[in-house]
């Protein structure tokens, strides 16, 4: 008999500035998956924090993956947060895929949910995920594990004029850039030429977040590396964003979709197999499981590989970077989501095993 097919709940939205790029991926995830292995169950979060049955999607799934529209939309009759829709026999296999990007989805407290729900879901868990997520605590940790970073300060609530402002000017200089801890998709990023600019970008990035990260600039090369696996994680090819504004900010990655992804990176084999190795070590200092997105800066005849940011739900269209990496890798996208649906029911029993739920 062949097995039944596994119910795969596919979470998207959410409250974060990354909602429509969330929706984007969705919708990608939704058209490539065998409808004979999996009964899809399309969940959103609306921006206000609603969880809602998308009856237009489930709609569209039964009309054929060609009537999905490019991005899903978060209208539909209210949910309870999980329960509605997890009602399951004890022998049918239930995982959550949450394509949550940025906080309230990327940083630990739907996986904390989905633990007290007892479910299965693909990614980090709820310490890899808070850790990935906040970008100052991170850093700490890749410190800590001996991989080679920028240079970098991290505060809380800044006043203007404060001894932060000295400290950035004294320790790092200019130009730096600006960042929210806790944000992703490049939202609330500034770059900063001199002091006389640091204090509206950290008011522009205090605005997503309570915590900021100011880095030096570095200028070098983006590189970036798939992980893929649990406690056995292998790394993809490397490839390299060229972006076309100053730096892969927003606009560049989502509105005019002008970078240029180059797969794989023109790297030497030393340099190449390298960014594979910091890319794991990253990837298991900072508790990951699943996927992960690794970003470096390469300073060529300078410091070499920077490790940049881990990020654990990444873009998830056919054409973003982490699909393509492991396409050029020899794995297609409907596989990838075949083996990551794998290892969150193979991560989701060993917990149960070892009574960490």
């Amino acid at each position: 008999m062949a097995e039944p097919p596994v119910r795969l709940i596919v979470l998207f939205g959410g409250v974060s500035a990354e909602h429509e790029v969330s929706c984007l991926s969705a919708a990608s995830v939704l058209r490539a998956v065998d409808r004979e292995r999996y009964e899809l169950v399309p969940v959103g979060i609306t921006t206000e924090g609603r969880w809602v049955l998308s009856e237009a999607t489930a709609k569209a799934l039964n009309e054929g993956p060609e009537s999905l529209p490019a991005a899903l939309s978060t209208e539909g009759p209210e949910l309870e947060p999980l329960p509605t829709v997890l009602p399951r026999q004890p022998a049918e296999q239930v995982v959550v895929l949450p394509l949550l990007h940025g906080p309230m989805g990327e940083d630990g407290t739907v996986q904390g949910l989905l633990e007290l729900a007892d479910v299965a879901y693909v990614g980090a868990g709820v310490l890899g995920s808070a850790l990935c997520m906040d970008k100052a605590m991170a850093k700490v940790v890749i410190g800590a594990a001996g991989i080679p970073q920028p240079r970098h300060l991290a505060a809380r609530d800044i006043d203007a004029g404060s001894r932060f402002h000295r400290q950035v000017a004294e320790e790092l200089g200019f130009p730096v850039f600006v960042k929210p801890a806790n944000l992703g998709s490049s939202v609330g990023i500034s770059k900063v030429t001199d002091a006389d600019g640091l204090g509206e970008a950290l008011e522009l990035a205090l605005g997503y977040d309570e915590w900021v990260v100011v880095e030096e600039a570095v200028v070098g090369r983006e590189i970036e590396v798939g992980v893929l696996g649990n406690a056995a994680p292998r790394a993809s090819v490397p490839g390299e964003i060229v972006p076309t504004h100053e730096f892969y900010d927003y606009e560049d990655k989502y509105l005019d979709g002008t970078a240029q992804m180059v797969i794989p990176a023109d790297l030497r084999a030393p340099v190449a197999e390298q960014a594979g190795a910091l890319a794991i070590a990253a990837y298991t200092a900072l508790r990951g499981d699943g996927l992960a997105r690794v970003d470096f800066f390469y300073e060529e005849g300078g410091r070499g590989l920077l490790l940049n940011e881990v990020n654990t739900i990444p873009g998830f269209t056919p054409y973003s970077m982490y699909p393509s990496l492991w396409a050029a890798s020899g794995v297609s996208y409907g596989e990838l989501i075949d083996e990551l649906v794998r290892l969150a029911l193979d991560r989701h029993t060993q917990r149960r095993r070892t009574g960490r739920n």
